[in-house]
């Protein structure tokens, strides 16, 4: 499956205190009470990313079957090339008298090297390793984000969303690994790098989101990802294309709903929620791409599947409702 991952570090929450951000401790008569001020959840980013993730699952069985038809880096590079052309037109006249245009340019070009890492990594690794392996390793992206967050501005994320995240994970697993044990060869260490693109995709995004212009960073992305991939799809693959009316539907769908559209939606919502959030809510992408292969060709998912879906979803709620932890939890 070739299909992309997606307030980062760089928002008002991070750029607050870290210790008063996440916490406050006051001394009340014989006890100390921890209270969480952590801010509300932006609903209008989040149900954005949300959208972002549902047109990322829905289009599945599309690449699914263009895939037939031309090879994959090829693909992305027709795929990437069309969206940066669309939104270099749809940004025209936008250009003049933008802020912070060299950092903008900076961040669009990490954020598209990011991106093509995720997507270069994933197919190399899917010929030395299982699609369902590829999918949970990949997956667990969303596992790094927090971690690189942490790393990089010394404070710990909400404990609501360390569980969301843990639930998620094993959600992930259950839907995609079958009874194959989970070794890690060469394939996996390859998909391994591939998550690990796609996890500081999404922290460099939201770093640089936070002030930057969000059309120099939605275009910058896509045309480093276009250009790498253009680059690349020659000596990295064997090449081949039939122009079948299923490609030319999967191209527009990609191009300019899923690239063009998802990433500049992304981007702007990574100015107003979390990193983490972030990650958890592209969770749900296998969640939504069940979904679309159920009703468009009747696949049915096991009981075990479901329940993965069930544990994702769970996650997802929980770090968004972010109950307030009271006593003993600093997070």
């Amino acid at each position: 499956m070739v299909s992309p991952r997606r307030a980062g570090p760089g928002s008002e929450a991070d750029h607050a205190d870290p210790v008063s951000a996440d916490a406050e401790c006051r001394p009340g008569p014989g006890r100390r009470i921890m209270m969480s001020v952590s801010p509300r959840p932006n609903w209008k980013a989040d149900l954005a990313l949300v959208f972002v993730v549902f047109i990322w699952g829905a289009t599945f069985v599309l690449v699914k079957d263009a895939l037939d038809d031309v090879s994959t880096l090829l693909f992305l590079a027709l795929r990437f090339s069309l969206a940066s052309v669309a939104l270099a037109l749809a940004f025209t006249g936008r250009y003049t008298g933008l802020s912070h245009v060299r950092r903008s340019l900076t961040g669009g070009f990490l954020a598209g090297l990011c991106l093509f890492c995720g997507y270069f990594f994933q197919t190399v690794g899917l010929r030395y390793t299982s699609a369902s392996k590829s999918a949970f390793i990949t997956a667990l992206s969303i596992v790094m984000v927090p971690l690189l967050v942490s790393l990089v501005h010394r404070n710990v994320p909400h404990l609501a969303e360390v569980l969301g995240v843990a639930l998620a994970t094993i959600g992930l697993g259950l839907m995609t690994l079958e009874r194959e044990s989970l070794s890690f060869k060469f394939g996996e260490l390859l998909t391994v790098v591939c998550a690990l693109g796609f996890a500081v995709h999404i922290v460099v995004l939201g770093h640089f989101s936070a002030k930057g212009s969000l059309e120099l960073l939605s275009l910058g992305q896509v045309t480093t990802a276009a250009v790498i991939a253009l680059s690349t799809f020659w000596w990295a693959e064997v090449p081949h294309v039939r122009w079948s009316p299923g490609l030319l539907i999967a191209l527009a769908v990609t191009g300019l709903l899923a690239t063009a559209l998802a990433f500049s939606v992304q981007t702007w919502a990574q100015r107003h929620t979390s990193a983490t959030r972030t990650a958890l809510i592209i969770a749900l992408e296998p969640v939504f791409a069940w979904i679309t292969s159920y009703l468009v060709a009747g696949e049915r998912l096991s009981a075990r599947a479901v329940s993965g879906g069930i544990l994702i979803l769970s996650g997802v709620v929980l770090a968004e409702l972010k109950p307030t932890w009271r006593r003993g939890h600093p997070l």
